[in-house]
């Protein structure tokens, strides 16, 4: 009974994250009936303002919104990039402030490209050792087998989502040094809605991070086979 509560708790600290950062996101998505234009508009408007040179806004998947420095490109999931929300406004704001990171080439945006890589190497090294320990096992006909290569996957698996963690500074400052100031200087966002506007943007700081612990689920789904080994 205490081992199954242990890991439904270890569950949802896993998906909890990534559950509060939608849960933010949708909370205000609403259109502002004030808001002048929306999440693209307002991208391309602060493009131009800090004049980032060779950058275009383009219309992404749901979810996937981010800043492609080998484009270069703003990418807007559909109700970001034609939306009137507050959630838009502030995605938007956000995904600009690794815009002007990269444009300024500031030491904290190196994380991405140095760390980023890294962390996808590993998770899909751990993905991998993970589908051949079967194949290594029957080959072997012995535990150690499949149990070395499940193991050496889930330790890469680990590592490469506290990988993630590293550009967490990236993320907060895209947030909080660009976004956050640039919203309220710019007076695209009023005071009462300071506070809101804080949350969304917190929220897309951790999306890397949140993302990266719930691709831990699909470790826990070959733990028990190892644990039986």
């Amino acid at each position: 009974m205490h081992i199954v509560f242990i890991i439904i708790l270890i569950i949802a600290l896993i998906v909890g994250p990534q559950m509060w950062i939608r849960w933010v996101f949708f909370r205000y998505k609403s259109d502002l009936p004030d808001a002048p234009g929306t999440g693209g508009q307002l991208a391309e408007h602060l493009i131009q303002r800090f004049a980032i040179e060779a950058v275009n806004v383009e219309e992404t998947q749901p979810g996937r919104d981010h800043f492609d420095s080998s484009a270069p490109a703003v990418r807007l999931s559909p109700d970001n990039y034609n939306g009137k929300s507050l959630t838009a406004i502030a995605v938007a704001a956000h995904e600009v402030g690794h815009a002007i990171q990269w444009h300024k080439n500031e030491p904290v945006f190196r994380l991405r490209a140095k760390f980023i890589p890294v962390a996808r190497r590993l998770q899909q090294a751990g993905i991998m050792m993970f589908s051949l320990a079967p194949i290594i096992g029957l080959l072997t006909r012995s535990p150690v087998g499949v149990a070395l290569p499940m193991a050496g996957g889930l330790i890469a698996a680990l590592c490469g989502a506290a990988t993630y963690l590293i550009v967490l500074p990236e993320e907060w400052d895209a947030s909080f040094n660009k976004a956050m100031p640039i919203l309220l200087d710019g007076e695209y966002i009023s005071e009462a809605q300071a506070p809101a506007a804080k949350r969304i943007l917190r929220a897309a700081a951790l999306t890397y991070a949140a993302g990266a612990l719930a691709s831990l689920l699909q470790v826990w789904r070959w733990l028990p086979l190892l644990l039986r080994r």
